[in-house]
């Protein structure tokens, strides 16, 4: 079994930098994509960034620029670096991996917060 631990969440001024990491008790020997979703709390869960097996990587439009997603290579789990942040960026991050067989693992979350 795998689980998946995010970490580095916390409460940052706008215009602030967070940096998102994801720890996994048990091993993902091949992974199809990595990616970091958000969710606020009566909407849905929206993809922020991802990374495939092959290098590529797409962004949500409102992180653009702002956000930037890659691959821990010991952990083989993602990290999101997170630059001038809004208060719209305010939600809850869940890290996920989908492995090679196209089983999907997500952490619990980490809450981040831009204050206005």
């Amino acid at each position: 079994q795998v689980q998946l631990v995010e970490s580095g969440g916390g409460l940052v001024q706008p215009g602030g930098s967070l940096r998102l990491s994801c720890a996994a008790s048990g091993s993902i020997f091949a992974f199809r994509t990595m990616a970091w979703y958000r969710q606020v709390p009566g909407l849905e869960r929206e993809l922020v960034a991802s990374i495939t097996s092959g290098g590529r990587i797409v962004y949500a439009d409102s992180v653009k620029g702002r956000f930037t997603i890659s691959r821990d290579n010991t952990k083989n789990t993602p990290l999101l670096q997170m630059d001038s942040l809004k208060p719209e960026d305010t939600a809850v991050y869940y890290c996920n991996v989908v492995s090679a067989a196209l089983q999907a693992y997500w952490g619990q979350g980490t809450q981040v917060t831009v204050s206005s």
